[in-house]
């Protein structure tokens, strides 16, 4: 019988087969796949995922969460401070602050989803056009540029003073401030991608400019712009409060959460909480489109995703 002499260090095949398996401590731990997989990968999203779910299910069901009539007048209850009747207090006409929290939440969503959704299109598409044809460029970056040397709120106020208050001008005055961020984002994302070797292919078999739009540039664009449409959403809440504060956005009649710390801030020395819940409510929805904003930027990332 002949043995085999292994050189130092080596090991052979009948001890490796021999070798009892690695206890579970040690294997590595695989990733979770589906949908909690993902998530558990990007927390961010999850946690601004659920306030905002939060928030839509608080303005959804903002009649069934123990609310009083949000325009209700009660003049002896006025300016009363948080009890088990009023959790929230009243104000200076005896109105429900909870209710009107609450209702105001549809407000803030509603301008902050039109907005974003309004702006993201209309944006695009100036985008997908100046980005791609020439000769159109000059033109259309020549007057994005003039909306974008005036500042958004003072457009946003100058334009609703042409129109009457209501949630419909509001959403159409700060989509239009929008609009000329969102085109020079994708105009800059459609320069890259119009210098590509597959694009150039496109072009030289005779494929018609808006089919290599469609096939070839519209889809790479998608990522970057649903980023852009959280902080689209979130500056919109914002700006939508600072128009109602100043009395230049939805009419009082209407409970948002800006007409409600207008209302308030002529007490805010002796009844604070006329502006602190509406103020807590607006930064914790803010808060969550943003953080978001930022899960869907990390995990959309190329670069972020090779890192994770």
């Amino acid at each position: 019988m002949s043995t085999t002499i292994l050189p130092p260090g080596a090991v052979s095949r009948q001890s490796v087969a021999a070798a009892p398996p690695l206890p579970d401590v040690m294997q590595p731990k695989q990733p979770r796949k589906g949908f909690l997989g993902y998530l558990t990968r990007h927390p961010t999203i999850a946690i601004g995922g659920s306030l905002l779910l939060l928030m839509i299910a608080v303005a959804i069901f903002a009649p069934f969460l123990w609310t009083k009539d949000p325009t209700a007048l009660a003049p002896v209850m006025r300016t009363r401070d948080p009890s088990a009747a009023h959790w929230f207090g009243t104000d200076m006409l005896g109105r429900d602050v909870y209710s009107r929290v609450l209702y105001g939440t549809r407000v803030s969503l509603i301008v902050g989803f039109g907005v974003a959704i309004a702006a993201s299109v209309i944006g695009l598409f100036i985008g997908l056009v100046s980005g791609f044809v020439r000769w159109a460029d000059s033109i259309i970056m020549r007057v994005m540029d003039g909306l974008m040397s005036i500042p958004s709120i003072l457009l946003a106020i100058a334009l609703m003073a042409l129109t009457r208050g209501s949630v419909g001008n509001v959403i159409l005055a700060i989509t239009v401030a929008e609009i000329p961020r969102v085109s020079r984002l994708v105009r800059g994302v459609v320069l890259s991608l119009r210098e590509q070797p597959y694009v150039d292919a496109a072009v030289a078999s005779g494929t018609r400019t808006p089919v290599i739009i469609w096939r070839h540039i519209l889809p790479n664009t998608l990522a970057p712009m649903t980023v852009q449409a959280t902080y689209i959403c979130a500056s919109a809440m914002i700006t939508e409060a600072i128009l109602s504060f100043i009395g230049a956005g939805t009419p009082p009649i209407i409970p948002s959460w800006g007409n409600i710390m207008a209302e308030g801030r002529a007490l805010w020395q002796v009844k604070p909480y006329i502006v602190f819940f509406p103020a807590i409510f607006l930064s914790i929805t803010v808060l969550a489109v943003n953080l978001l904003g930022d899960g869907l930027r990390d995990s959309l990332d190329p670069r972020a995703a090779k890192r994770v």
